[in-house]
């Protein structure tokens, strides 16, 4: 259901930015020298220094909701530390990472440097999680199946990366604009049908602002042309699957047993698994429509008051991989951005992702991260080395 056009221009092209980026770091791993202190040893004289080595055999299992982007965000780091990768591609989503192994065998990379194994989560995904020759697991997926994995590598103490789930706040201050604001957690919720990680989720709009601002992003989602992702003039395609739908559905319809405001959209329809661009409003902090990952085109929205009180409602879900904040104070904005628990925090701006800038998430949302420098440390094992002179 992915949109042509945006596959090209955003999974191929970041994909091919972040492989040009990692490439840089092969030439640029170091070490360190150390001075030493040895005071059970005065008379003697010592050179220090530490090593960072490649930790080995990756694993790599990936979603399905950008396969060929994920891929490389492992491949990337893992190939500059000098690793070898086994990726383990969604079942859903096998073909790209396939044509990837075609490719890299093309550009004449040793045999056994990159593999693919296809097949389920349950039985591929399993195998490889517990495999004892596997030396660190990177996995992008679900916060159900991150924990399976997480578990399954502490039995050999595999090395662990897992970016996971999120239910990311939106926030939109009083001083903002509000067209761009908007415009922006319209776009925040609704690119890639919602399935999306990092998207934006959750609304909170100021109390003086936030029916404008919901009209305004209802009226985005009611004009939003749905249909083939192969048709260039679709903003929204259908979600990858009739589970998916039925998950979608399913919470929109658990919001409307509970009382909850369907401001827009709200169902789903055929052929194909679509569903309408859903705004969600009169739902309380607490409803599992705000506190649980839907992950398609649904958005909840709740007003607040004043910056301690939506801190505290941003806060308040068990997940914390991506924020934003629409806002023109920047006095406000800096004062935000150390309270909120959230791997990035986007400034008038939303899923704004850099191959310099880590990526990854608090709480449920992971351990560890993509992309920067921080990832060549997770790809590499220190090594101190003492030599006595």
């Amino acid at each position: 259901g992915k949109s042509a056009a945006v596959a090209k221009v955003m999974d191929v092209q970041l994909a091919i930015d972040f492989l040009r980026y990692m490439a840089g770091w092969a030439t640029k791993i170091e070490g360190s020298t150390v001075e030493t202190s040895m005071p059970l040893m005065p008379n003697d004289q010592f050179h220090g220094f530490v090593r960072r080595e490649a930790v080995g055999v990756v694993g790599a299992i990936v979603a399905w909701n950008f396969p060929l982007l994920l891929a490389c965000w492992k491949l990337g780091p893992a190939l500059a530390t000098g690793c070898t990768v086994v990726l383990k591609p969604a079942d859903e989503t096998p073909l790209t990472a396939l044509k990837l192994a075609e490719l890299i065998e093309e550009a004449g990379y040793p045999a056994g440097v990159f593999n693919v194994i296809t097949g389920t989560g349950l039985n591929a995904g399993a195998a490889l999680s517990r495999h004892p020759g596997v030396d660190k697991l990177t996995f992008t997926g679900s916060t159900e199946v991150g924990k399976l994995i997480g578990k399954a590598a502490m039995d050999n103490m595999t090395r662990v990366t897992l970016e996971l789930g999120g239910k990311s706040p939106t926030i939109v201050m009083p001083d903002a604009n509000l067209q761009e604001a908007a415009a922006g957690a319209a776009t925040a919720i609704f690119f890639n049908q919602g399935q999306v990680c990092c998207a934006g989720s959750r609304l909170y709009v100021h109390r003086k602002h936030f029916d404008n601002v919901v009209a305004d992003i209802a009226g985005i989602a009611n004009g939003m042309k749905l249909g083939s992702g192969l048709d260039p003039s679709v903003q929204m395609g259908p979600l990858i699957s009739a589970k998916q739908q039925d998950r979608v559905t399913g919470y929109i319809e658990l919001g409307r047993e509970l009382g909850a405001t369907i401001a827009c959209g709200g169902e789903g329809f055929g052929p194909g698994y679509f569903v309408k661009p859903t705004v969600i409003v009169d739902v309380d902090q607490r409803h599992r429509l705000v506190q649980e990952e839907i992950f398609g085109p649904v958005l909840v929205a709740m007003p607040f008051d004043d910056l301690d009180e939506v801190i505290g409602m941003a806060n308040d879900n068990p997940y914390g991989l991506g924020a934003s904040i629409w806002s023109n104070d920047l006095g406000a904005v800096h004062r935000m951005i150390p309270r909120i628990k959230s791997g990035s925090v986007w400034v008038n701006c939303h899923s704004a992702l850099d191959p310099a800038l880590p990526f990854g998430g608090y709480k449920m949302s992971g351990v560890g991260r993509e992309m920067g420098a921080a990832a060549i440390e997770h790809y590499t094992e220190l090594k101190s080395v003492l030599i006595k002179l």
